[in-house]
């Protein structure tokens, strides 16, 4: 996906097994309506994240129209929207707007800057 600066921020989509189909649609729908960089959809929890997820980056230009976006069409999936610093401990858990529910992250995969 190319080097990313701190200009740029992440979404995690979050979803249950059963909502694969809306997760799917809803990675579409973002390439569609916006200048992004998606990630692949993964079955199946990876590095901090407790549930399958696809990750969103996008610019920070980008930010107010993805994320007001996202606030409305989550269609009741959670979302973690946070910076990209270049420490990844702080970013996922320091520079993060959950959309839903805030989700527990196994921090200790995570390495702090520095």
């Amino acid at each position: 996906m190319g080097a990313i600066s701190s200009r740029h921020y992440h979404a995690h989509v979050y979803f249950e097994a059963t909502q694969l189909d809306l997760a799917r649609r809803l990675h579409r729908e973002l390439a569609r309506l916006f200048p992004v960089q998606l990630g692949r959809i993964f079955a199946v929890p990876i590095g901090p994240h407790p549930m399958p997820m696809f990750q969103v980056i996008f610019h920070e230009n980008e930010f107010a129209a993805v994320v007001q976006w996202l606030l409305h069409n989550r269609q009741g999936l959670d979302i973690l929207v946070h910076g990209l610093s270049g420490d990844d401990l702080r970013d996922h858990s320091e520079l993060t707007l959950w959309l839903g529910r805030s989700h527990n992250l196994d921090l200790s995969v995570l390495d702090r800057a520095g």
